[in-house]
């Protein structure tokens, strides 16, 4: 195992600059995930620690030992790829054992790490198979041991659930981080699901046009997201981002939202009347009441545990989550009230959590 720290790193394609000044330290035995939208340069980050791409400027170590000019198979890293990439002429064994076959160790050596690898996996029973004959999920998992064969310092996994349908992820996902708390190597791993991220990670890092918009814990991304980039992304439904004005000339503070459409600002809000923000509410935050603001149920998604309600507030789109079984139907004209100690407030302009 080992730390990596990654300092001051830059990446441009010709004119095109991919990644911005980026610095973070992934710590010994921690499982970091590198999350974002597409192209927002976080396989490109995880492919330089691999050392499939070069460094423009700054400089990424590997322990105590920076590895900028090093190539890959010198820097002891293992990468899981989003295809599985198994010899379709090898056994499960063969595939997992094909690195130490590479560098000749002794067939007793190869024999003890496969046995181990398949044991952590649960792919005993499966080690004489050819991959045409395992499902999606079970090649994932020998692309998975072949990595831990190698018994590197670092994993690195690059979407490798991307393939995988959804009921098999939810399963691979608890699979990876089982396999992360019993060997405890250091990993990072890319995704673009945030669920993913929430699920598994030590530590996210939320990435967007080329920067690091955040650092954080799973938990700590979600109730206090430092930007509105951070909190539109982090949470499934998305937080409802609604354009406002701050309103302080009736007994109670309010933020405008459309014509005639106000919803509750908390009464020690230092807000100036008149200032233009962003208004945040997660849809579990809010709630159906007897007085609150109007809405109109445009659409009904009942999922069995909670309902999501599509509504219109005035003429802006806003999601609620229900947990109670309600008698309602699209069309509907309902209240709706926040969660005062809930809501966040940014800066319209910058983006910044005010």
């Amino acid at each position: 195992m080992a730390r990596v720290n990654i300092q001051n790193v830059y990446k441009s394609f010709g004119e095109t600059e991919v990644l911005k000044d980026i610095s973070v330290a992934i710590e010994d035995g921690e499982f970091l995930v590198l999350v974002g939208p597409s192209g927002c340069g976080k396989s490109t980050l995880l492919r330089m620690i691999a050392g499939l791409e070069d460094i423009c400027e700054g400089k990424i170590s590997i322990g105590d030992k920076i590895v900028n000019n090093l190539p890959p198979k010198e820097r002891d890293i293992s990468m899981v790829f989003q295809n599985y990439a198994l010899y379709p002429h090898l056994t499960v064994a063969q595939n997992m054992g094909f690195s130490m076959m590479l560098a000749h160790a002794p067939k007793w050596e190869q024999d003890l790490r496969v046995s181990e690898a398949a044991s952590i996996l649960g792919l005993t029973e499966l080690l004489e198979r050819k991959p045409k004959q395992l499902s999606g999920g079970q090649r994932q998992r020998v692309a998975m041991g072949r990595a831990i064969v190698r018994n590197p310092k670092v994993f690195l996994f690059d979407e490798p659930l991307s393939n995988l349908d959804a009921k098999l992820r939810v399963a691979m996902r608890a699979e990876i981080k089982t396999m992360h708390q019993r060997i405890k190597t250091t990993s990072v791993y890319v995704t673009h699901d945030q669920v993913e991220a929430m699920t598994m990670a030590d530590r996210i890092v939320v990435m967007h046009a080329g920067r690091i918009e955040q650092v954080g814990k799973p938990l700590e991304l979600y109730d206090d997201p430092k930007n509105v980039f951070v909190a539109g992304f982090i949470g499934t439904p998305s937080m409802n981002l609604l354009p406002a004005t701050v309103d302080l000339s009736g007994e109670v503070p309010r933020a405008l939202i459309s014509k005639d459409v106000f919803l509750p600002l908390p009464p020690d809000t230092l807000l100036v009347d008149g200032q233009k923000i962003t208004y945040g509410v997660r849809p579990e935050h809010l709630r159906i009441t007897p007085k609150g603001a109007a809405a109109k149920i445009n659409v009904i998604e009942p999922t069995g545990a909670e309902t999501h309600l599509l509504l219109l507030l005035g003429e802006l789109p806003l999601v609620l989550v229900a947990r109670d079984r309600m008698e309602i139907s699209p069309g509907d004209n309902v209240n709706v009230s926040p969660d005062l100690s809930r809501i966040m407030i940014f800066d319209i302009e910058t983006g910044a959590r005010l």
